[in-house]
């Protein structure tokens, strides 16, 4: 080896002493604390097997909100037509609204002791909504997609919602009434209207006169 080499490798040793605490210790491996499924209780005041029931329907409902938060970018991005524009914006404040809720929902599940679903394998297992194509779509069926992905979830919030309640379990009742009912509920009177045939600029007058529908 080179003195030159030397001189190198000790400039360097010099440099790095006295920084073993400030560097980061990396490739880190262990085993988990809680295994998927497992409830590490709080002091919340409800007993483990109604925190273990409303953890089991939370992720359920956390996978199938995740995966319409998602389909609602997927349209916002591909959304097509002389109504471009006003649903471009529609879709992208809903999936805004949905990311909150998933947040939501997640911190609910960790709060029973349960551990929330995150990843997107995770999710694509667990979703009961249906997986759209890869490709664009017209926007009439993509409104569809979500109103059957709306009622997915707001039939399975109801009823969670209900076992919640008769199980003691006020928190979780609360996060199902007050904001994933009442949030999925608006969007689909935002979405649904866009279906309704109504003309754009000149008024049915045939219609009007026959009463017909």
């Amino acid at each position: 080896m080179s003195p030159k080499h030397d001189k190198r490798d000790a400039t360097y040793n010099q440099l790095e002493a006295g920084t073993k605490q400030a560097r980061p210790i990396q490739h880190q491996h262990a085993a988990e604390i809680q295994a998927y499924g497992k409830i590490a209780k709080l002091p919340i005041a409800l007993d483990e097997k109604t925190g273990a029931t409303s953890t089991e329907n939370l992720n359920q409902l956390l996978a199938d909100t995740i995966t319409l938060r998602d389909m609602y970018k997927k349209h916002h991005w591909q959304v097509a037509g002389h109504t471009f524009y006003q649903l471009h914006l529609l879709f992208d404040k809903h999936h805004g609204e949905q990311d909150e809720l998933v947040d939501q929902i997640a911190e609910r599940i960790q709060l029973l002791g349960g551990i929330s679903l995150a990843m997107a394998a995770d999710v694509a297992e667990t979703t009961m909504i249906p997986r759209p194509p890869r490709g664009r779509e017209e926007a009439p069926v993509q409104i569809s997609r979500l109103l059957e992905a709306h009622e997915m979830i707001l039939k399975e919030a109801r009823t969670m919602a209900k076992q919640a309640s008769d199980a003691g379990d006020d928190g979780t009742n609360g996060l199902l009434v007050s904001d994933v009912i009442r949030t999925n509920e608006l969007q689909v009177w935002f979405l649904a209207e866009h279906l309704v045939d109504v003309p754009l600029v000149r008024a049915d007058q045939r219609k009007a006169a026959t009463g017909g529908d």
